[in-house]
């Protein structure tokens, strides 16, 4: 069974790669996030076949080149691309606005994520190469890893600056950016083009608070069931206690007429036994009656 995330990244990549600055902008998101992105060599992994038969498009679109090395026919399993030729790594570099020989220690050329369309592009790549989200039925998580510490920090300047409240944590060699909350998730999942997965989460969540709703108002009703049956049968002792006495007999005819109802549908409301009194009663005035009965009950009066 295909996970949630596995549906969003297939959903992502229906995304038609078009203009150029997108096409480079979504490259650029796939490497900061990929697998292994270095003057020498750059490694891209994954599971999905649909990302699987978009990366050589989007690398021809973004950079006019071909992938050194492509998964095996019949693979399965982890489908993994590869660069390792110099002048295509040299091209890449230069294209991001880094110098070839430098140490890649990654930040973010902001200056080719100035329109929002290319800043949508950056993060779907982002998320495709380094991404993944929960299935919203259990929780809501969604997070992006990088081995890259600085570019993870300004992807969430980006994102905060975005109108997102991205938060960040360490774990082992990578830097994780995360969501916690639905709403952040479907509105970024919406801005970086899965609005089905968005509105997934959605209905889950409503189906959630429905779920719960309903489980709350059956505990309620239970609790109300439980204490109308205690309540009852409390009445029930003190009146088989004024019975035993030999007292029902000596009762007022309104008193002893609620009595024997009460013995007679023990599993009754107050306001299901006013109904049944000849003439029917208030709840209020059955309510006295009960405690007047169970008064006299401990009073040991009669």
């Amino acid at each position: 069974m295909q996970s949630f995330a596995y549906k969003v990244r297939s959903e992502l990549c229906r995304t038609p790669v078009q203009r150029l600055c997108c096409a480079r902008a979504e490259a650029y998101g796939v490497l900061l996030f990929a697998n292994t992105f270095t003057p020498m060599e750059i490694r891209i992994i994954t599971e999905n076949a649909e990302f699987a038969a978009r990366l050589p498009r989007l690398f021809q679109r973004a950079f006019a080149l071909k992938f050194d090395r492509l998964p095996e026919e019949d693979a399965g399993g982890k489908l993994i691309f590869g660069i390792t030729q110099r002048e295509k790594l040299e091209r890449i570099i230069n294209q991001f606005g880094y110098a070839p020989r430098q140490a890649l220690a990654l930040h973010v050329n902001f200056g080719l994520l100035e329109d929002d369309c290319c800043r949508a592009s950056f993060l779907r790549g982002a998320f495709l190469a380094g991404g993944s989200v929960t299935n919203p039925e259990k929780r809501y998580h969604l997070e992006l890893a990088t081995s890259h510490i600085q570019a993870s920090r300004e992807v969430s300047a980006l994102l905060t600056e975005m109108g997102f409240l991205p938060r960040s944590v360490r774990r082992g060699a990578n830097n994780v950016i995360y969501f916690k909350q639905s709403e952040h998730i479907e509105d970024f999942l919406t801005t970086i083009g899965a609005p089905v997965s968005a509105m997934d989460i959605m209905t889950a969540k409503v189906d959630k608070e429905i779920r719960n709703g309903a489980n709350r108002a059956m505990n309620c009703d239970m609790a109300n069931v439980n204490k109308t049956l205690d309540a009852a049968q409390e009445q029930c002792s003190a009146i088989e206690k004024l019975q035993r006495r030999g007292a029902l007999e000596r009762l007022p005819e309104k008193l002893r007429q609620t009595a024997e109802l009460r013995l007679e549908h023990k599993e009754l409301t107050l306001l299901q036994l006013a109904e049944r009194c000849d003439p029917p009663v208030s709840k209020s005035c059955i309510n006295h009656r009960m405690r007047k009965l169970m008064e006299l009950a401990r009073e040991d009066r009669i």
